[in-house]
């Protein structure tokens, strides 16, 4: 485990421990180009500038499907895969570009991306892009939808099930936020995994760090670089227990992979 004497200080005040990490600081254009979905996110980029709510995800996102989630383009309507929601509904082009990978949506569809025909609006929407769990668009309810569906998961016997949730801290400035944390720690939802992304957004802050908006209910919390795979491999599976967990992914606000 890496010494919170050797990290910086943004990663420090996010809460400890802080379970891996690897480069610090921003990471240029030819990152980008090396990451797995790179190629498939130029095509939406098309000449656009992302913002940081988009790049602050994208290794979430890949770790997820790539390495966590039990959901196949195959399986994407069987009630034993895991469902993952997207709260930070506005992050979509990471999203696509990773759904496009993995072969739930044709690589052709990106090139169009928020086009008049398109499937594949600035928001997702479950009924029009295959393997999406939910539209989302106003910010602070996939969160209370996530604890939603592993409610009824488990009220259903459907005990292999995860539920992954993926938002952003500024969400936590949502007062329905609050009220699904305090939930879920209370029922004991084991099969709930929330990520939040940490790019300093959130208006407020919380003192010592968002994880501890969550373990103050009765979850159990991971703070990792938001950049290194392995540590968010680590801290999505390494957790084991009766009990919600989150994963905080810190990302310095404004980088770039």
């Amino acid at each position: 485990m890496t010494s919170l004497a050797t990290i910086t200080p943004r990663v420090a005040e996010a809460a400890a421990p802080l379970d891996g990490r690897h480069n610090a600081g921003r990471h240029d254009a030819a990152h980008t180009a090396s990451h797995p979905v790179g190629a498939l996110l130029e095509r939406i980029r098309a000449g656009r500038e992302f913002g940081p709510n988009v790049y602050s995800t994208l290794d979430a996102l890949w770790v997820l499907y790539d390495r966590v989630l039990r959901v196949t383009p195959a399986t994407a309507d069987h009630p034993d895969r895991d469902r993952f929601l997207l709260s930070k509904g506005h992050a979509v082009a990471g999203y696509y570009a990773v759904l496009a990978a993995k072969g739930f949506i044709p690589p052709d569809w990106l090139d169009d991306q928020g086009g008049p025909e398109s499937r594949l609006g600035d928001h997702p929407d479950r009924t029009l892009v295959p393997g999406v769990e939910i539209g989302s668009g106003s910010l602070g309810h996939g969160l209370g939808l996530a604890v939603g569906t592993a409610l009824g998961l488990r009220a259903q016997g459907l005990l292999d099930p995860q539920v992954y949730v993926l938002l952003g801290d500024a969400e936590l400035d949502e007062g329905s936020n609050h009220e699904a944390i305090a939930y879920a720690g209370a029922a004991g939802l084991a099969n709930l995994t929330a990520i939040v992304i940490d790019n300093s957004s959130a208006t407020h802050g919380w003192p010592g760090g968002v994880a501890s908006r969550f373990t103050v209910n009765g979850w159990t919390a991971a703070t990792v670089d938001g950049r290194d795979h392995e540590a968010l491999h680590s801290a999505l599976t390494g957790h084991h227990g009766h009990r919600p967990h989150v994963v905080v992914a810190v990302v310095e606000n404004g980088e770039q992979p």
